[in-house]
């Protein structure tokens, strides 16, 4: 087993590390930047156009907002996923690491400082004879082209705590708290003494050393860290009756907050602590449909802060690198209820009218931010805008192939099932004349959907 561990740490580190001087020309900001004219639009794109992964995706801004990462999906010589940055004051870009999505995938990525970057790699591994996968933490310099990333957590260091040490622990990116005030140390849980029952460790993002601030217990599977970074939650479950507690952390006791049975029951996840350490955000039940609401944890009082009628509010929540607090949850895009970031939200709208606009990444002092637009007819493009200076420019468009004015609008429907449940439904009709014997009207779409 230990043979085969270090094989596949060797063989992810192999597959991540790109020596990119041959690409460079490849994978400029520039190319594929701006579509091509098109002579006729109406002629029809090749599939491939539509089935190839975004030209970049996830982009982040660095803590101060000179540097930008994000993933360039990469067709040629290779098809390949790139992670790279690009310095805002430099204009320089560096190539970090690839993957071939298939054996190895850049699963996520997050600045931990404005030179350091955390990267989740995921790849495929076998348990016994099933096929699975394994996730990794590697952390590297935002300008470390060429160089080997640092595997965070070195399983040679922490094997002298486990049970069994030739159980290598599955999953290895659960990061719990950034720790945005210490930029040399990140919070994650990892089950290292006892399986599936994970530890909190402190680890370095530089150097790979740990220390153990709470040790694996009392059937928890996951912790959840306040805004003052205080191990306070720890959710249970039992696997075999479905038994879930969620219990909070007093001292050198607990108390059970909520009690319920994963398999047959609707019960509640926690999400978070608002900035207050007494106020815990948790996800439950409204009728049928989860919801947002409070716990005070003083005064045992539930509060709801937004739901969706027909639909699942089951996003994470957002936080402002400013006050620290609570001010938003992902839902359909993003859900804001501090009156700063609704303002900037309308103010997108409003310049930017006839597309659906997500903020997706801000700067520590919120003055810059990354905002992605898309609509029908508009596959998606990013922006970078500057509040100080009140500018929005042009960052980078997902499918560069595509123009605006390719595509058709499409329109919501609803149309009852054979077992008599209403089913919403996007309906996309060709432009022009359309030759067809159908009408494709609603009531038709209900009538294919009883086939």
């Amino acid at each position: 087993m230990r043979c085969r561990f270090f094989s596949c740490i060797h063989s992810v580190t192999s597959l991540v590390v790109l020596f990119f001087f041959s690409l460079v020309s490849v994978c400029a900001l520039s190319d594929e930047n701006t579509a091509e004219p098109v002579e006729n639009v109406s002629a029809p794109l090749p599939y491939t156009v539509f089935s190839a992964l975004p030209a970049y995706r996830m982009p982040a801004l660095s803590p101060k907002g000179d540097k930008i990462a994000f993933v360039k999906n990469v067709n040629e010589p290779d098809e390949l996923s790139v992670l790279a940055t690009f310095d805002l004051t430099t204009g320089k870009i560096h190539y970090l690491l690839h993957s071939d999505n298939e054996k190895v995938k850049i699963n996520w990525y997050r600045w931990v400082n404005d030179e350091r970057i955390v990267v989740s790699a995921r790849y495929e591994s076998r348990r016994g004879n099933t096929r699975v996968y394994d996730t990794r933490l590697l952390a590297m310099n935002f300008d470390a082209q060429g160089e080997k990333p640092k595997h965070l957590l070195d399983w040679r260091r922490l094997k002298r705590r486990a049970a069994d040490p030739n159980r290598v622990p599955q999953f290895q990116d659960n990061v719990i708290d950034w720790l945005p005030d210490d930029p040399e140390h990140i919070l994650m849980a990892i089950d290292v003494e006892v399986f599936a029952l994970p530890s909190v460790f402190k680890v370095n993002v530089y150097t790979g050393s740990t220390s153990r601030l709470e040790r694996g217990k009392r059937s928890i599977r996951d912790w959840v860290v306040d805004r003052q970074h205080n191990v306070r939650v720890g959710i249970t479950l039992d696997y075999d009756s479905g038994e879930r507690h969620v219990l909070l952390k007093e001292g050198d006791s607990w108390r059970t907050l909520f009690s319920y049975n994963a398999m047959t029951e609707k019960g509640q996840m926690p999400l978070g602590f608002g900035l207050d350490p007494n106020i815990l955000y948790y996800q439950g039940y409204k009728g049928d449909y989860k919801a947002l609401f409070t716990l005070n944890l003083e005064t045992n009082e539930h509060t709801e802060i937004f739901s969706d009628e027909g639909y699942d509010v089951n996003g994470s929540l957002i936080y402002s690198p400013v006050t620290n607090d609570a001010i938003g949850i992902r839902h359909l895009g993003r859900h804001y209820w501090d009156e700063r970031y609704v303002a900037l939200q309308n103010g997108l709208d409003e310049a930017l009218v006839d597309y659906s606009n997500t903020l997706v990444s801000f700067s520590r002092d919120e003055k810059k931010y990354i905002v992605y637009s898309e609509s029908d007819t508009m596959p998606g493009a990013y922006f970078i805008g500057d509040r100080e200076k009140g500018s929005l420019d042009f960052l980078f468009q997902q499918y560069p192939k595509i123009e605006e004015g390719m595509l058709t609008e499409h329109n919501l429907i609803t149309y009852t099932a054979r077992d008599d449940i209403e089913i919403e439904a996007y309906l996309t009709l060709p432009k022009g004349e359309r030759a067809v014997p159908y009408d494709y009207s609603p009531s038709w779409w209900a009538r294919c959907a009883r086939f």
